[in-house]
């Protein structure tokens, strides 16, 4: 059946970060996954995972930057990733040394790599072979830890400009860039606002070993699962059906924002949902 991640970044704002990990396992997830780990030392998170008895599933590269500082300014400044960008191939190596370090300590199989904003001047024709250049330097490097690195599709409404936009291109980059532990991260509030159709992108891409890791949020307002326009119970039916057949045993990151964020015990009080997930797979 499918196995539920708490995204510790979004989910849970009504506590400080380092108390998220308790409260998630609390609320029954037996793993986890966030944006950037970078302001934290990796031997404190680590603690925090054992002590919750959590699995670490993802983190982010960092988008910009190669420490703890420089990171928080490149995000805070805009960057969302510089994977595709030219001339910065130092920094986005840089980047990927610290994130296989602290996956490290972690014991956390997978990585995602932005892809960035293309760069103003730029086309997707003349930005790519950065970008793939790139992904397979950290392709590479990953594996010689036992990594996946991951990419994903996101739409422009919410990151204007950026470089990977649809599932189809998300594929065709994996296909050009041929190694086998890089994948695609599909998160399917990004499909749906780009795309739709989810149901069958999930049966078309899921049987390919390509899909290293899902995430859900409601839409259009990327709140709770059962707040929106998707059906996610015929969704999580669709990837329990399509996994048993292919052998896929990966996660569902919750990536959303809760409705009642910030409030006391607002996130916990919005996982009506998860708990008939988990039975109805």
């Amino acid at each position: 059946m499918p196995r539920f991640a708490a995204n510790l970044s979004m989910m849970y704002p009504e506590l400080p970060f380092l108390d998220r990990f308790e409260a998630a396992a609390k609320d029954g997830f037996t793993a986890v996954e966030y944006l950037f780990p970078y302001a934290f030392p990796k031997e404190e998170l680590a603690a925090r995972l054992k002590a919750n008895g959590l699995q670490q599933v993802l983190f982010n590269a960092p988008p910009g930057g190669t420490d703890a500082a420089s990171i928080d300014r490149a995000w805070a400044g805009g960057d969302k990733g510089i994977a595709c960008i030219p001339g910065r191939e130092a920094e986005f190596r840089a980047g990927v040394a610290l994130a296989l370090d602290y996956a490290q300590a972690l014991d956390c199989p997978r990585i995602h790599l932005m892809a960035g904003l293309l760069p103003t001047g730029q086309t997707r024709e003349t930005a790519q072979p950065t970008y793939v250049a790139n992904l397979g330097w950290a392709a590479a490097e990953a594996a010689k830890h036992g990594r996946d690195v991951l990419i994903e599709a996101i739409n422009i409404r919410d990151i204007p400009g950026f470089f990977l936009n649809r599932q189809d291109q998300a594929h065709a980059i994996v296909a050009e860039v041929g190694v086998p532990n890089l994948k695609v991260q599909m998160d399917l509030y990004h499909c749906q606002i780009v795309e739709g159709d989810v149901a069958m992108k999930i049966r078309q891409y899921l049987p390919t070993g390509n899909v290293g890791h899902f995430q859900i949020a409601g839409v259009p307002e990327r709140h709770e699962p059962d707040i929106g326009e998707v059906n996610y119970p015929y969704l999580f039916k669709v990837i329990d059906e399509v996994a048993t057949q292919c052998g896929w045993d990966g996660w569902i990151g919750c990536e959303y924002k809760p409705r009642r964020g910030g409030e006391p015990g607002g996130t916990s009080a919005g996982l009506g949902w998860f708990t008939p997930a988990l039975r109805g797979a």
